[in-house]
């Protein structure tokens, strides 16, 4: 172990999961560190499958395309609310663009369409989180789709989940699980502690990655919360670096193996009177196969 000097670079999050009850229309991935640093639209590569009820692909979108729209059209509705918000304050209206997107949205959900989220979010290398929710959307927008956030269904599968390249034998504890919501809804939380490791061949190729280490928290929506659902994946680094190494085994380690092997043989094979195990055996087995040819000759 040593102390991680690692500066000014960045670290790759890989991630593919599905949400089997969230169109991909309405999903988002936003990120935040402790410097204060809010993304949305982040510079990555990030793509959305379209599921249908049965979990098969039907299209595929650019999530940092559909991302910008959103907020394109976030910007747009927020100007009409507080240009109107003086003469009617109870009153919001939405453009065209907006009302198509809303309709089909609810003809997603009507057809149980989901979404499946892959690619890589290269971050910077500090403390954050980052999370996979509807909140790119107006909230107005929002709650005429959904009804409201108790009716967000976050449910998700996590296919993989690191924080670099892998390396034999390692095992990412979220690899394959899933957290499936049955007629209720909520914000799932994991708090991520993510070590720096170096894997070194035999060949003396060092490769830089990361393990970690995980806790959940599932927090249940109320009618009275304002917040809407969402997973989060908190995470934070820890300061040391942990190397591993690939080592060939010596031969004094075979010649050792080698004599224990030859020192139980003989073991079974002699003991403290003069006759082992293995010699008490043959001359079982040799007695009792001369002994019918002796009352044979008898006759």
């Amino acid at each position: 172990m040593s102390v991680d000097l690692k500066r000014g670079e960045t670290l790759p999050i890989h991630i593919n999961m599905t949400f089997p009850s969230l169109p991909c229309d309405v999903a988002s991935v936003d990120a935040m560190d402790l410097s204060g640093k809010h993304e949305v639209d982040l510079d990555t590569n990030i793509w959305k499958l379209r599921l249908n009820s049965h979990g098969h692909i039907i299209g595929t979108e650019y999530l940092s395309d559909l991302v910008e729209k959103q907020h394109t059209t976030r910007n747009h509705d927020d100007k009409e609310h507080h240009d109107g918000s003086a003469k009617k304050p109870h009153k919001f209206s939405f453009d065209k663009d907006t009302e198509n997107m809303i309709n089909k949205v609810k003809k997603a959900l009507e057809n149980g369409e989901g979404c499946r989220v892959y690619g890589v979010l290269d971050v910077q290398r500090v403390a954050g989180n980052f999370h996979i929710s509807v909140h790119a959307l107006n909230i107005y927008v929002a709650q005429m789709i959904f009804g409201g956030a108790a009716h967000v269904n976050v449910s998700h599968i996590i296919h993989d989940l690191s924080f670099g390249p892998k390396y034999p034998g390692l095992h990412n504890p979220l690899d394959d699980i899933d957290r499936i919501l049955h007629d209720t809804s909520g914000t799932f939380k994991y708090f991520i502690k993510i070590v720096p490791t170096e894997y070194r061949y035999i060949s003396k190729e060092v490769l830089p990655t990361n393990q970690f280490s995980v806790s959940e928290y599932f927090s249940p929506m109320n009618e009275s919360d304002r917040t809407w659902p969402a997973v989060y994946f908190v995470y934070d680094l820890s300061p040391i670096t942990v190397t591993i190494k690939e080592e060939r085994r010596s031969f004094l380690h075979f010649i050792t193996r080698l004599s224990a092997v030859l020192g139980g043989t003989f073991a079974l094979t002699e003991d403290g009177f003069g006759s082992g195990m293995l010699d008490r055996w043959m001359d079982r087995l040799i007695k009792a196969l001369t002994t019918p040819s002796a009352r044979c000759a008898r006759r």
